[in-house]
């Protein structure tokens, strides 16, 4: 094989994860970045798969494996700091027995400032040579100004004992790699620190601070998951807590948190996107029951079938326990839950004017039914109805129905994406002429399919590679796919 490592960024801001094969090697990379009285500083936190690499018998007759890693940051092309090790896994009586992960965790003292970080990673008993991967990574703490630490998400902890490498506010954190919650992992643990409160509002003063999640796609608090509490000012506030996930429903998610003066007026504020899988999570009748719905526009919808779909088109902005009850629900309660859910629905979107915030949906709806509705999938049940009602428009649409050695496909560009990510893309293709349902292909949007080798998809038309590494193509006559990717915002 040409390549041994291939790691895409799907995430945001402060944490990348990664997935990186080399014959078979797996790892999770993520950061978070923290100030100290000696400056800011950045953490990684590595996970390597231990049925992955390849386990050695070592002196005493057991088993180890070790995997090679180079890490540096460069700023200007000069070297700040780097590090080169060995990642010992946990000694095993015999290799049947590595069905787990182990976890390494790094500490590197950098200046505020964008770096180019790199990291290279190889199984020290395999002879492939490692692939660099890179990532521009920022800390900015400016000085006196409240500023939260990334989030750090835990995935156990305890008191230290004895101050190590893994001890924060007396605590050790063993780091959860991952932004994605399965079924089993029925609580989020987070570490945060805010800065600086303490200069801007006096020493010992009080100040409220809040965490809660929200759902991704329209940043919809989620009232069941809201933790308001007041602090008193210090040189640094940490917080270590945690959230119950078992109802959480699958879906995707940001948690936020904030710190307010007492006049309640936002002082900072920072979030993490993740992922959460749960199927058994639902919305229980009785909540939605109890939703008064008398002389209200919901009330006046009588037709059964025309309500059932006036509910199902709201599943691409609907949040992870509504999807829920689309899905399993809708078909089989009666028409006063009906309707008692889809006021429910939107009066938490505009408590003002839930019908007009109704109607101005409807409307974008039919747009997309004209526009991409298909012969077998309505308009909101396809990729671009999807992002489209999710999103909005685009900014940029740009459209290749007749490149010579593509599938047809469009580019869509958002300047900005709910009202926090920037310059974001998706590819849009067309593997089967026969429809006009042009499928999702990647995106660097948050929450969305990553696909570094979307430019390979796109060419299958006429070329395809068995090498899975494998991310560009060459360049040939009528291309466009790089130019209205790099389109600026």
């Amino acid at each position: 094989m040409k390549k041994t490592l291939f790691i895409f960024n799907i995430l945001l801001c402060s944490f990348i994860t990664a997935y990186c094969q080399g014959n078979n090697l797996w790892a999770f990379l993520s950061y978070a970045s923290f100030n100290s009285p000696e400056g800011p500083y950045l953490e990684t936190y590595l996970t390597v798969a231990g049925k992955s690499v390849q386990f050695v018998k070592i002196a005493n007759g057991k088993y180890q494996a070790t995997v090679n890693i180079l890490m540096t940051f460069k700023k200007g092309g000069e070297i700040k700091a780097f590090k080169k090790y060995d990642l010992f896994s946990p000694e095993v009586e015999d290799t049947l027995h590595r069905d787990f992960n182990f976890v390494d965790q790094q500490r590197f003292l950098l200046q505020n400032g964008t770096y180019d970080f790199e990291i290279q990673l190889s199984d020290k008993s395999k002879t492939i040579p490692a692939i660099p991967y890179s990532q521009s990574i920022t800390l900015d703490f400016p000085d006196g100004k409240p500023t939260f630490s990334s989030i750090q998400l835990i995935k156990s902890y305890s008191k230290a004992e004895v101050p190590g490498n893994l001890t924060k506010s007396g605590f050790d954190l063993v780091p959860y790699t991952f932004t994605f919650y399965p079924k089993d992992e029925n609580k989020l643990i987070f570490y945060v620190e805010l800065y600086n409160m303490e200069k801007l509002l006096g020493k010992d003063q009080k100040f409220i601070l809040s965490y809660f999640i929200e759902s991704q796609e329209a940043n919809l608090k989620l009232n069941n998951y809201v933790k308001v509490k007041k602090e008193i000012t210090k040189e640094v506030n940490p917080i270590l807590t945690e959230i119950s996930l078992e109802n959480l429903a699958s879906g995707n998610y940001n948690l936020v948190i904030e710190a307010r003066n007492q006049q309640n007026e936002l002082v900072t504020s920072t979030k993490l996107f993740f992922q959460r899988m749960n199927p058994k999570a639902t919305m229980p009748l009785n909540e939605i029951q109890m939703t008064e719905i008398e002389n209200t526009f919901a009330e006046k919808i009588t037709q059964i079938d025309s309500l059932k779909e006036y509910i199902s088109c709201t599943y691409p902005i609907a949040t992870g326990i509504e999807k829920s009850f689309i899905r399993n629900s809708v078909k089989t309660v009666d028409m006063k839950t009906l309707q008692q859910f889809f006021y429910g629905f939107w009066t938490q979107r505009d408590a003002t004017n839930p019908e007009q915030a109704w109607l101005t949906y409807k409307a974008a709806v039919y747009k997309v039914q004209v526009n991409f509705g298909t012969q077998v999938k309505k308009g909101y049940q396809t990729d671009r109805g999807r992002v489209y009602l999710e999103y909005g428009p685009p900014n940029t649409r740009s459209t290749q129905y007749y490149d010579p050695s593509n599938y047809p496909y469009e580019i869509w560009q958002y300047y900005t994406l709910n009202n926090s990510q920037r310059n974001k893309k998706f590819v849009f293709y067309l593997p089967d002429r026969a429809t006009n349902d042009f499928f999702l292909l990647h995106s660097d949007a948050i929450g969305e399919i990553n696909n570094q080798r979307w430019k390979i998809y796109l060419r299958n038309r006429i070329y395809t590679s068995s090498d899975i590494q494998d991310t560009q193509v060459i360049k040939s006559w009528g291309d466009f796919e790089e130019d209205y990717w790099a389109l600026p915002n």
